[in-house]
């Protein structure tokens, strides 16, 4: 069965840090984009920042300079760590991992809940 297990979301004031954890099973973890994801209250789910095998990555223009996506082979995790929180980053927070060779293959954490308080 193939699992994305999050974890590291939370309550942090305005300007704090947060570290998320992405732990992946069941998929070959070398073959697959990981990215992040987050959705807030009424709006759509946006693209925050995705990591490739090879450690190329990219980031949403709102977080660039603030957030480091990462990823370590050896314990198949992706890392979102988060730097200078702003009230607008509260959103739940979902990891995704995905790969195009010989086919298609999506999946998606369950979530979770980050809120930057003022």
């Amino acid at each position: 069965q193939v699992q994305l297990v999050e974890s590291g979301g939370g309550l942090v004031e305005a300007g704090g840090s947060l570290r998320l954890s992405c732990a992946a099973s069941g998929i070959i973890f070398g073959r697959y984009v990981m990215g992040w994801y987050r959705q807030a209250p009424g709006k759509q789910r946006e693209l925050v920042a995705a990591i490739t095998s090879d450690s190329t990555s990219n980031y949403a223009d709102s977080v660039k300079g603030r957030f480091t996506i990462s990823r370590d082979s050896s314990k198949a995790t992706a890392y979102l760590q988060m730097k200078s929180l702003e009230p607008e980053d509260t959103a739940v927070y979902y990891c995704n991992a995905r790969q195009f060779l010989g086919g298609l293959s999506n999946y998606w954490g369950q979530g979770t809940q980050v809120t930057v308080s003022s």
